[in-house]
């Protein structure tokens, strides 16, 4: 079992780089997130031996997929002892041109990312990000796939945790920072975790960043659809704003979370400070 002794600790398996545990973030009640019960990653279909061995060692009782049905086919989760594998299809209702939904071909082929590159400018792509954030809060899909999200969480046993999409920031992103939100972590706290994927994804896609540039294509755009910007996360809070007023209705309304479902939530996620 790995050391969860600090928010936001760097991923204990090389393969993984986009994972963390969700624990350890202190709330506003003098509490913190209950660590070892809710995890983040990126897609793990290329798990080596040894990390699997370290994730099966989690007991993880619940894995969230959180893909399209092209991603999840082209990259199959693999399966764990004892756990139930969840699929909520976030962008289901616009997964042909969703940019967060086609990163996967990106990293596969760094041929279509230089074609994009000479398609769109860096500042293109970022709004093309800003756009998938604020459709994590407008579209039916991501209401059906965040409201089974916290529905799971509800559920009798349903940790340890562990939810991802494809690269492990957007969706998952999205998922993360409205989990803490409900936990009582400050928002600033919800941007550090958020942010993290800069330190710990990209550097795991240099050799991709170094064939996309040999290529031609331009690494700052590359960078702009990868990595993670405040702007993007802010995206989604705005639509939340501009479609509920606040995030307590946008779990009400949107999501099907209520006060009491939120304050089981709470008592079931949040322990005292060891």
């Amino acid at each position: 079992m790995p050391a969860r002794t600090a928010p936001g600790a760097p991923s204990p398996f090389p393969s993984v780089a986009n994972f963390r545990d969700l624990g350890h973030w202190a709330a506003a009640d003098g509490r913190v997130v209950r660590p070892g019960t809710v995890f983040r990653a990126n897609d793990f279909a290329a798990l080596d031996a040894d990390d699997a061995a370290g994730l099966t060692g989690l007991r993880l009782k619940t894995i969230v997929d959180l893909r399209t049905e092209k991603e999840r086919s082209a990259s199959p989760d693999p399966a764990f002892p004892g756990a139930t594998q969840v699929v909520l299809d976030v962008l289901a209702d616009v997964a042909e041109e969703s940019m967060p939904a086609n990163l996967h071909s990106l990293l596969e082929d760094p041929e279509v990312a230089r074609a994009m590159s000479e398609q769109m400018t860096t500042a293109q792509a970022r709004d093309l990000m800003v756009r998938g954030y604020r459709a994590f809060v407008e579209l039916d899909s991501a209401k059906r796939a965040f409201r089974g999200f916290f529905t799971h969480l509800l559920t009798d046993e349903p940790a340890p945790m562990l939810f991802h999409c494809a690269t492990g920031k957007d969706r998952t992103g999205w998922a993360a920072a409205t989990f803490l939100h409900l936990m009582g972590v400050e928002r600033a706290d919800i941007y550090r975790d958020y942010l993290l994927t800069n330190d710990r994804l990209l550097p795991a896609l240099r050799p991709l960043f170094a064939r996309f540039a040999d290529a031609g294509g331009n690494p700052e755009l590359l960078r702009a659809l990868l990595g993670v910007d405040e702007t993007y996360l802010a995206a989604s809070f705005a639509q939340v704003a501009d479609d509920y007023g606040t995030i307590d209705r946008y779990f009400d309304e949107a999501l099907g979370i209520d006060a009491d479902a939120q304050a089981h939530l709470r008592e079931r996620f949040l322990v005292s400070p060891s």
